[in-house]
């Protein structure tokens, strides 16, 4: 039961005469505060130099480590959302957003807490898990509310909801880019690295200052030009200054909050008996109407027909294809194209990168979940399959040719291809709930699409998952081969260290392979292009599979309706 009256279901059922569509602004609302989720990466950077602030130091958190935030955020999401479907049917979508507002703001504000401290696990708590179920609680609110006011058009009333979480990432981003940026402070400049003169350890570089000896960073020319024109290349102590995440996290916490709620208190649901004038069934498209069920089928019996599973299966391989390349969407358009098109990848543009893929992810989301009203959500998935896998594939190879003939050709065609995958992936998003409404019908489509969005949490970890594991086995091979062509004397020179305490230098976040890349010899091809191919790989062998998993999928046997 709600906590008191004003959240009870009974009080926001509409009266007669109710205009439907006053409903869809508040659960896109909702939705777009939630989907900013899909920005996480556009604080990886600032994370992982958190006490470095210009540079990463020994201190800092590892890309691998702080990508993995991203993924439990979305495994609580999943099981939040196997849990509140039913629970949303009994108390309605009011108490369930406000509850959800509570939980996405207040992860913001623990996960502040987090940063300051530098405590990860406080990182993880706030923005992870409590963030996380947060995300689950104000997901399936939206959903299942527009498709009990639409079922005259499923596909559109869930994608209008699930629109604004893919759209989430173009308030998000750059929102996460200005708040950043405003909040930022340089760290301690001790002076040109010549001068200073810093003393590499075990636990890596320090040097004397007026305070004593200090942890301190070194950065390269390039390195400080890439932060501001007014960078200075040379030494900056550790643990001054700030990048100013924490601050933005403080302000995204209390303006999400403050939407979120506000959109809560505005939802509205229909009466029991409620329909649109003049709707049956019987007139959808016939592409669509093969698959929309005549009976009604519960939470619990859905568990008990091959149609749930398959349709897990089809929703775990799309959303993992996507979601590891979404989690590090910024860092890999960096690392295949920063070097080679220095003036035209530049931090901005790596930014805008991840604001174009929720651009189109969001397009995505209403276009293919309208259109599956006439084509049906069968052949929709189809088409998501039999595109999305030659597209995936042709991403090493614009990255390969792009390491072997730099050119903006083969940007413009990653580019171009990454955004295609992008309005699929937010196509699969936006047309399951309509693919389970005709399958099982309407009245507990909140329920089983909450147990269905598991799979979102499997995915979320075999996604990053696939995609660090694979980028960190590419990375160390690669530093390991380039470091064989470096003059030993050049190596001393530039890390303080020699080619034997590789390992360690590279540990402590020394080495790295733009460093590397910046004494090797004239025309050593630049490795950081092929990082990810591995990756994209193996996500189009996922939707092979998936592929099959929906052409298995058929219409639900009346054995498993419940008594009319």
């Amino acid at each position: 039961m709600p906590f008191f009256p004003l959240f009870a279901k009974n009080q926001i059922v509409a009266p007669p005469g109710f205009n439907r569509w006053k409903v869809p602004p508040a659960s896109i609302a909702i939705h777009l505060c939630i989907g900013s989720v899909y920005a996480w990466s556009n604080f990886n950077p600032a994370l992982i130099k958190a006490m470095g602030v210009v540079a990463p130091a020994p201190g800092d958190w590892s890309l691998g480590s702080v990508v993995w935030i991203f993924s439990v955020a979305i495994v609580c999401l999943g099981l939040s959302a196997a849990f509140a479907g039913n629970w949303l049917e009994r108390v309605g979508p009011r108490a369930v957003g406000s509850i959800a507002a509570v939980c996405w703001g207040g992860g913001f504000l623990i996960g502040a807490l987090g940063i300051w401290l530098h405590q990860l696990w406080l990182l993880y708590l706030g923005y992870g898990v409590i963030g996380g179920i947060g995300l689950g609680l104000g997901y399936v609110s939206p959903v299942s509310t527009l498709i009990k006011w639409f079922p005259d058009r499923r596909g559109m009333a869930a994608g209008m909801a699930i629109m604004g979480f893919g759209g989430g990432a173009i308030i998000g981003a750059p929102l996460n880019d200005f708040l950043i940026d405003y909040f930022y402070r340089m760290p301690q400049y001790l002076g040109p690295q010549e001068v200073v003169k810093p003393q590499l350890t075990n636990t890596g570089l320090f040097a004397v200052t007026e305070s004593g000896e200090r942890p301190v960073t070194v950065i390269s020319e390039q390195e400080a030009a890439r932060i501001s024109a007014r960078t200075k290349p040379g030494v900056y102590v550790v643990g001054t200054g700030s990048t100013g995440v924490a601050e933005a996290f403080v302000a995204l916490g209390i303006g999400y909050f403050l939407v979120m709620i506000v959109a809560a208190f505005s939802y509205r649901i229909p009466a029991d008996d409620w329909k649109p004038a003049d709707w049956t069934p019987e007139n959808a498209p016939s592409a669509a109407r093969r698959m929309i069920s005549q009976g009604t089928v519960d939470a619990t019996r859905a568990l008990q027909t091959p149609q749930f599973y398959l349709l897990w299966i089809v929703l775990c391989f799309n959303v993992t294809a996507g979601i590891g390349v979404l989690g590090v969407a910024k860092t890999m358009m960096t690392e295949i194209f920063g070097s080679t098109l220095p003036e035209i990848v530049t931090a901005k543009f790596a930014g805008r990168f991840v604001l174009a893929i929720g651009i189109f992810n969001m397009i995505g989301r209403f276009f293919w979940a309208s259109a599956s009203d006439q084509l049906g959500r069968q052949r929709t998935y189809m088409l998501y399959f039999l595109l999305g896998i030659p597209l995936y594939l042709s991403l090493p190879l614009f990255a390969a040719q792009q390491s072997a003939f730099p050119s903006i050709v083969w940007l413009a065609g990653f580019y171009i291809s990454t955004m295609l995958i992008f309005t699929m992936y937010g196509g699969g998003f936006a047309t399951i709930p309509a693919y389970i409404a005709d399958l099982f019908g309407t009245k507990y489509v909140g329920g089983i699409h909450g147990r269905l969005l598991t799979a979102w949490s499997v995915a979320g970890v075999l996604g990053p998952w696939a995609i660090t594991s694979l980028r960190e086995s590419s990375l160390k091979h690669a530093l390991r081969e380039l470091a064989k062509n470096v003059d030993p004397m050049k190596f001393a020179e530039a890390f303080g260290g020699s080619l034997d305490q590789l390992d360690i230098l590279v540990a402590n976040k020394t080495v790295t392979l733009s460093k590397l890349m910046l004494i090797a010899p004239a025309g050593t091809m630049n490795p950081s292009a092929t990082l990810y191919n591995s990756t994209m790989y193996l996500m189009a062998g996922l939707l092979a599979i998936a592929c099959i998993a929906n052409a298995l999928i058929f219409p639900v046997h009346a054995k498993h309706h419940l008594p009319k």
